[in-house]
């Protein structure tokens, strides 16, 4: 059987999410490990900053959460609260939404198939993807493809990260050359930054009142952390500003900005206060070269794009949904072969059988029209005598149910 098991954004904190994370370095190891300790019969894994799932094929997910948590060195009690299983058809539900980018911390988002593939071509390359994880994938990329492609899923912005980074692009030809300052680590930094890197900007830096976890923000997108108190003599070296704090009095007042403009010899600055109370005094919005835009002007963009964004969401669950039934129904399939090949090995072996019988008839000089006769007969007669057998001998509502298969099976007509 199919399952997913991993804690996301949704389920657990940065503080949990991050213990549990396999980097670039370890992924392959910890396929290899979890293939061999013959826990599960398939295994890819995919870790990103929102994310660590492992999808397997496997008898139950018990040991697989063992594994995970000894492999990390992290205690069940610290673990089972942000932990979430998935099982068919769940399991295959998830994997396409993924996929799709409706599971995403920004809805639509493209980078996360592209780590998806990155994590199906590491378990290709380590041998831990078997026929039924390589479909599934298979199948997920080409849902995600149509959903991208039939549907408005990603044509909107409904975040007010997004927002963010349509209004910059008003100001600059593209967040890629600008140097970004993210002021604050919290959830809502945590998703501008999401946003804002996804175009690689020149130069990512944190200011943040604990610099640990600035740091922490930071080098996932290669960037560096600096304390908030010095912040005045950075500001002047970036383009872009997104602030979002709990601080009860402004980050950046008049002052403030005003020397950064000078020294950055009247080069626009655009900044995103998201803070409420707000991090950016309000007379700062009034000097010529600040763009300045707060919580309610980015929610004029969110509103206009969340209708038809959220009827997005609605056809993509529903092509994701007919996908499933269409998985579940190759899977259902699979669990036939064992039992066609059987049927086929049986059938040839009476074959066999039979030809060696018509063989040694022929060789004694009978007539080969009479033996040819007697191959057919007998042939048919040992192909149908086991069902014959069986609906003679059942009774009852089973008699039914097999006269009703053995008309699917055979293709037969009432004469009636």
């Amino acid at each position: 059987m199919i399952f997913t098991l991993g804690i996301n954004h949704h389920s657990a904190p940065l503080a949990i999410r991050e213990r549990v994370a396999f980097g670039a370095d370890k992924l392959r190891h910890a396929l290899s490990e979890l293939a061999s300790s013959q826990v599960v019969r398939e295994v890819a894994i995919l870790s990103t900053c929102n994310r660590t799932e492992i999808y397997c094929v496997a008898e139950s997910t018990q040991r697989v959460i063992d594994w995970l948590s000894a492999y990390h060195q992290v205690e069940h009690a610290d673990l089972l609260p942000f932990l979430y299983v998935h099982d068919q058809p769940a399991a295959i539900q998830h994997a396409f939404r993924v996929a799709s980018g409706l599971d995403s911390m920004v809805i639509g988002e493209p980078q996360i198939l592209g780590q998806v593939k990155d994590a199906v071509r590491a378990a290709e390359e380590i041998g831990t993807l078997g026929t039924q994880l390589h479909k599934l994938f298979q199948r997920a990329f080409a849902v995600a493809k149509e959903v991208r492609s039939t549907t408005a899923i990603g044509a909107n912005i409904v975040s007010m990260a997004a927002a963010g980074v349509h209004l910059a692009e008003r100001i600059f030809e593209s967040v890629a050359g600008q140097r970004i300052l993210f002021i604050g680590a919290g959830e809502m930094i945590e998703l501008c930054a999401a946003h804002f890197c996804a175009d690689k900007p020149k130069q990512v830096t944190v200011a943040n009142r604990t610099i640990e976890r600035g740091r922490l923000l930071a080098e996932r997108y290669g960037g560096a952390a600096i304390r908030l108190d010095d912040l005045a003599d950075y500001l002047p070296q970036h383009d872009i500003v997104v602030s979002c704090t709990a601080s009860p009095l402004p980050i950046i007042g008049l002052g403030m900005a005003e020397r950064a403009i000078k020294a950055r010899r009247h080069r626009p600055i655009f900044i995103v206060d998201l803070a409420v109370p707000r991090d950016v005094e309000e007379e700062v919005g009034e000097l010529d070269d600040v763009f300045l835009y707060t919580v309610d002007d980015l929610a004029q963009i969110v509103e206009s794009g969340m209708e038809s964004r959220q009827a997005a969401v609605v056809e993509a669950e529903d092509i994701i949904g007919a996908r499933v039934r269409d998985f579940l129904g190759w899977l259902q399939a699979r669990d036939s072969v064992p039992v066609i090949r059987s049927l086929r090995d049986s059938a040839e072996r009476m074959r066999r059988h039979e030809l060696e019988h018509a063989l040694k008839m022929l060789s004694k000089g009978e007539a080969a029209d009479k033996v040819i006769e007697q191959l057919s007969l007998r042939l048919t007669n040992k192909l149908l005598h086991a069902p014959t057998q069986s609906l003679n001998q059942a009774e009852g509502a089973e008699r039914g149910e097999l006269q009703l298969a053995a008309a699917r099976l055979f293709h037969l007509h009432s004469n009636d």
